[in-house]
């Protein structure tokens, strides 16, 4: 079995730096280092010699989009095939990571890959003006499990102030790790792995004054392909969303956590008539749900009864 773990983040956040001392904390052991189109400056051949790590490269675009997940698949079979001790998959800084969650909830695609997490880079300094202009930098914090916030030594306390509150506000649940040059300590993995460990349904752990709730009631004229479309559009935006959905093709469990949305084919006959045909939606205040869910719900003006 090996362990997976995936680092993302914005241009610039400095993940190859934060890499370089990753790595580190897996010495003795078999490495294998995906890496999504290196930079300017990659992770120095020297040092994944030294560690006994092995490289492959994708290049040519985003690998995790989605006309090209089947070539990250290839690489990352590859990898497992040669029964590495631990694969680390650097992500482009544009890339949108959601496709990777997404195929690890897939029982039975890799059962020899234990995935481990993602870690999310952020820039301490220039985060704020990213994520206002930026749809991927949100889509990559809401697909993490840990932030790392980096160049803190850049960072006026202003600054710093507004990067953690903008975290705060859309992942109130997420772990932050603050660092400068990327150094991080071995108890990163621990943080990760009690990260991976809480109940995919669990609350924020923050006050109930803080979340906001939305109920979209949901016609059964809708198919289950423009039911996970219709969630996708908003899902980086909530905490957790769910529902009992009658569609075109029966009834469907829609189920979302972070942004990896799953519809799938219900025969549960225990569901009560009155939850049949609503989306709860759970969400924080500072984030632009009913705004999303609004701009949503106008692509599937047929398949939507009400919004309250």
């Amino acid at each position: 079995m090996s362990a997976l773990y995936l680092i993302t983040g914005f241009l610039g956040a400095g993940k190859t730096t934060f890499l370089k001392h990753f790595i580190r904390l897996f010495a003795g052991q078999r490495i294998q280092f995906i890496v999504n189109e290196f930079g300017q400056e990659g992770v120095d051949g020297p040092l994944l010699s030294g560690l006994g790590a092995e490289l492959a490269e994708i290049s040519g675009g985003s690998v995790f989009c989605s006309c090209r997940m089947d070539q990250f698949e290839k690489v990352l079979r590859q990898s497992a095939d040669s029964s590495p001790d631990v694969i680390l998959v650097e992500a482009s800084g544009l890339s949108d990571p959601t496709g990777v969650r997404r195929l690890f909830t897939q029982t039975g695609r890799f059962p020899h890959i234990d995935y481990r997490g993602a870690v999310c880079l952020v820039d301490a300094v220039r985060f704020p003006r990213i994520y206002a202009t930026a749809r991927t930098c949100v889509r990559q914090l809401a697909s993490s499990d840990v932030a790392v916030v980096n160049k803190t030594d850049l960072a006026t306390d202003a600054q710093l102030v507004q990067t953690l509150g903008l975290i705060r506000g859309q992942r109130p649940d997420m772990p932050v790790i603050e660092t400068a040059y990327g150094a991080v300590q071995a108890d990163i993995l621990s943080v990760l792995a009690r990260a991976q460990a809480w109940p995919e349904d669990r609350a924020p752990l923050v006050a109930d004054l803080t979340l906001l709730r939305l109920m979209i009631s949901i016609a059964p004229t809708i198919t289950p392909y423009e039911l996970q479309k219709l969630i996708e559009m908003f899902a980086e935006y909530t905490f957790r969303v769910k529902g009992f959905i009658r569609t075109t093709d029966g009834l469907c469990m829609a189920d979302c956590v972070g942004n990896v949305v799953s519809v799938s084919p219900c025969d549960r006959l225990d569901i009560p008539p009155e939850r049949i045909g609503w989306l709860n939606v759970l969400s924080g205040t500072g984030m632009p749900i009913r705004k999303a869910v609004r701009e949503a719900c106008a692509w599937y003006p047929t398949h939507i009864v009400e919004i309250v």
